[in-house]
């Protein structure tokens, strides 16, 4: 039977960086278990998509996350990276975000 997981590359890849915004890439790729190449392709990938700002400072590149930005699949609606990484960086209520559309309606419906 082949081995998955429930978060893609990618999301891993987030994961490691929100963890340590200094991190190397050959690191990246030990917390993500990628190879180093995959690892380089996932970060440009991610800042290219606007994910991740990278910071050059001397010889070190240091990541800055964005939260807010949106996940990718139609089928995850308006949710963000934020809430997706919170809870596994130890920060639950840290990406709450107000309910839009449809739920935001049946939280302002009042039953009598």
């Amino acid at each position: 039977m082949a081995h998955w997981t429930f978060l893609t590359h990618h999301m891993r890849v987030l994961l490691c960086i929100a963890r340590d915004p200094s991190v190397r890439i050959r690191d990246v790729a030990v917390c993500a278990e990628l190879t180093e190449r995959t690892a380089h392709r996932v970060v440009s990938e991610l800042v290219e998509a606007g994910y991740l700002t990278r910071h050059k400072l001397g010889t070190r590149n240091y990541y800055e996350v964005h939260p807010d930005r949106p996940l990718r699949h139609p089928s995850e609606g308006e949710h963000t990276v934020g809430e997706v990484l919170a809870p596994m960086l130890g920060r639950p209520g840290a990406a709450k975000v107000e309910p839009s559309g449809e739920a935001a309606a049946e939280r302002e419906t009042v039953v009598p």
